[in-house]
């Protein structure tokens, strides 16, 4: 079996960049892509003029402008970065149909078999930046490696418009000083816990047994086992499965009446099943997702008997998981709902074909 390229391509500061590129007047100033501080906006995407103050996505607008007070706020224009990402996706196809989206500004490529018999993936990966760059006047980094986890962290070792390359006789090296935080699928808490238990980089990770790291960490302790080895059989799936569905909302400003919030999740739920109505599934487990005006976010899930996609149980299931926090005695400034555990093996069977949703 040959040795496989997996090539990991990641857009720059995607919807930032593209609002600078259309517009002039926000070339070299800080932008953040989401919604104003006045209205209780969260960034979206932020450009790396902004990035230098410290402003993230996912951060609230109000703080986003406390460390970068000329901070630049743009309205996000989906349908504009939809259409650029369709754009990028044909030049992949030109090399290969073996693309696997993540989300619209990034994507796996498996080029080991490719359309132009190109013997390095290297040179694809230099190709492809170039004609992105052509086409859509934007940069994107890539990384290069034998498998998905090593081209994902090798994508961000040059951001941005930046290239690197793992190959298999680095990989075991390089994982080893591969600082714990920097491992791809480790998020913030289990980096905490991780370094709690005296696990600092690669090379600490590699020292655990498989039942130790299962005893810690669950059935993700399987997978730090494997990875902290550079073992990743994970294939390049040309089309991903949705494996939910779900909708939220950031209030203007913040609510305690745990009535009100009751009504709001049931427009919730009905928005959450129109957009399963698109896909024709059902689904087993409601999650409601609170986050209180301390940005501290919790979630509550119940998993029901049958599948559904109707509004009324649906709410009624998020209704009677929100009287479980402490909606009501905390102003909440976000309320969410998403239904997952989909059939999406009935789906399979009974259309011959499986859901997907598209780069």
């Amino acid at each position: 079996m040959p040795q496989r390229k997996i090539i990991h391509v990641d857009m720059d500061a995607f919807y930032a960049s593209v609002e600078q590129r259309d517009n002039e007047s926000l070339r070299g100033k800080p932008v953040a892509v989401g919604g104003s501080p006045d209205r209780r906006g969260v960034v979206a995407a932020a450009s790396y003029e902004a990035r230098k103050y410290g402003v993230r996505s996912a951060m609230s607008s109000a703080m986003a402008i406390r460390r970068c007070p000329g901070l630049i706020f743009v309205k996000p224009r989906f349908d504009v970065y939809k259409s650029v990402s369709g754009q990028i996706r044909e030049i992949f196809f030109e090399y290969t149909d073996q693309v696997e989206p993540l989300s619209l500004d990034e994507a796996f490529l498996d080029v080991t078999e490719n359309k132009k018999n190109i013997a390095k993936a290297t040179r694809i990966a230099l190709e492809i930046r170039q004609k992105i760059k052509a086409g859509t006047s934007l940069t994107a980094s890539a990384g290069v490696a034998p498998n998905k986890f090593l081209a994902k962290i090798a994508s961000d070792l040059n951001k941005p418009d930046g290239l690197a390359i793992i190959t298999p006789a680095e990989a075991e090296a390089f994982i080893e000083r591969l600082p714990i935080g920097k491992f791809f699928g480790i998020g913030k808490a289990t980096e905490k816990k991780m370094i709690e238990l005296g696990i600092l980089c690669g090379a600490d990770l590699k020292t655990w047994s498989e039942p130790d790291l299962v005893r810690h960490f669950g059935k993700a302790g399987l997978f730090y086992y494997r990875i902290s080895r550079g073992i990743d059989e994970r294939p390049v799936r040309p089309d991903r499965i949705r494996k939910s569905v779900g909708a939220e909302n950031t209030f203007d400003s913040d609510v305690l009446d745990v009535i009100w919030m009751k009504k709001y999740l049931a427009d919730l739920a009905a928005e959450v099943v129109r957009r399963m109505k698109k896909t024709g599934a059902k689904g087993r487990t409601v999650t409601v997702k609170v986050k209180y005006h301390d940005f501290e976010t919790v979630t509550r899930s119940v998993t029901i008997d049958h599948f559904t996609d109707d509004a009324q149980k649906i709410g009624s299931c998020a209704t009677a998981l929100i009287e479980s926090t402490e909606a009501g005695i905390r102003p909440v400034r976000l309320l969410g709902i998403t239904l997952s555990n989909l059939d999406l093996d009935d789906q399979v069977s009974k259309s011959g074909e499986q859901l997907y949703f598209r780069f």
